[in-house]
């Protein structure tokens, strides 16, 4: 996935610091993407379609880069397209694994009444949590909170990939292999345990009223436009991709990638982040704690296993290329005892090694 750019001739490379005008030029361009990001925000919705996403996302950078030659500018779309149509089909895909079959359902209910019951009077978190901090007359802070964390997953992971891709190739290109292999992953498993969210069971009778509220909070902030794609989105997705959320998979996924190169002392303020994300989906109506869970187990799963095929793909190249330089010296030599050749037009023929009488 990783690419390489080649500057143009005469042109500064991708990562020589821009002049002062330079400089000017990216803040002006800047503030015409910001300017142009939220009047498309207000007016059609915040960026939760892939394609849609893309297409912000590659201006962005653009504008960051605007002093680079356009063949740079057309990499991103060369480097992203693919990941972009990767999630496309990850969406359209995921609506097929509701097939007719009876989502699970009780057993997730019944995993987060044993294992919080004992605090929530018997009740699964989601019905507990609504009944204290939802109102149905009034957006509270919180609401407003909760729409915000819930739209960044969207956006997240997307936005540290690009950071990524113009930072450092290679690294992006580590996070890649793992977000791909992360929502496979996922997605295999909505086609073979579908299970149905807390907001859903509501609405069949298997647990008091539940409501879907993720996207309530920002009518209290008057944009009211702000989640019309998300909302269209929430109504054709599939309602029975629940297990595991990859929700606060990702949002852990985005914490972990970069734990080990942060101080520790930063990680209580990095890992509130999937905290935020699980209060949010939780509270929102959209998943179990077990589908939590579960998430991130997924992502243990998917450090662990892209790790191990890292270390044997490096080790693989490096015994081939010890081969390969192995064999190269042996070819060049030539055979003990060989008979130098006769010069070029000589009449008599090379004379046989000489022999030791004994």
């Amino acid at each position: 996935m990783s690419a390489t750019i080649t500057p143009a001739p005469g042109a500064p490379p991708p990562d020589t610091p821009p002049s002062e005008a330079g400089r000017r030029q990216r803040l002006f361009a800047m503030l015409v993407w910001a300017f142009a990001f939220t009047a498309g925000w207000l007016l059609i919705g915040l960026p939760t379609d892939p394609l849609y996403a893309f297409g912000w996302l590659w201006t962005a950078t653009i504008a960051w880069r605007i002093g680079q030659p356009w063949r740079s500018h057309l990499s991103f779309a060369r480097d992203w397209l693919p990941i972009v149509l990767l999630l496309v089909l990850y969406n359209l895909s995921r609506g097929f694994a509701d097939n007719g079959a009876t989502p699970h359902v009780l057993e997730l209910i019944a995993f987060d009444r044993w294992m919080f019951g004992w605090a929530t009077a018997g009740e699964v978190p989601t019905v507990w949590l609504q009944q204290h901090l939802y109102d149905p007359d009034k957006v509270h802070w919180w609401d407003v909170l909760v729409s915000w964390v819930y739209f960044s997953h969207f956006v997240t992971a997307l936005a540290v990939a690009v950071v990524l891709w113009l930072t450092s190739r290679p690294r992006w290109a580590a996070f890649m292999r793992r977000w791909v292999f992360l929502s496979v992953t996922g997605l295999i498993t909505y086609f073979l345990y579908p299970a149905a969210p807390p907001w859903w069971a509501a609405q069949y009778g298997l647990l008091p009223d539940v409501v879907r509220i993720s996207t309530r909070g920002w009518r209290a902030m008057g944009m009211h436009g702000a989640g019309n794609l998300l909302n269209v989105g929430q109504v054709a997705a599939n309602p029975v991709a629940a297990m595991p959320s990859l929700h606060t998979a990702f949002a852990l996924f985005v914490v972990a990638f970069f734990l080990n190169r942060v101080r520790k002392r930063w990680w209580p303020l990095l890992l509130a982040y999937p905290l935020a994300m699980t209060f949010t989906l939780v509270y929102a109506g959209e998943h179990y704690v077990l589908d939590v869970l579960v998430g991130w187990a997924y992502v243990g799963l998917t450090f662990l296993m892209v790790g191990l095929g890292e270390r044997w793909w490096a080790a693989r190249r490096a015994r081939l290329a010890a081969e390969s330089a192995g064999a190269e010296p042996a070819a060049e030599a030539e055979p003990a005892g060989a008979a130098a050749p006769a010069p070029h037009g000589s009449a008599e023929p090379a004379q046989p090694p000489a022999t030791t009488p004994r």
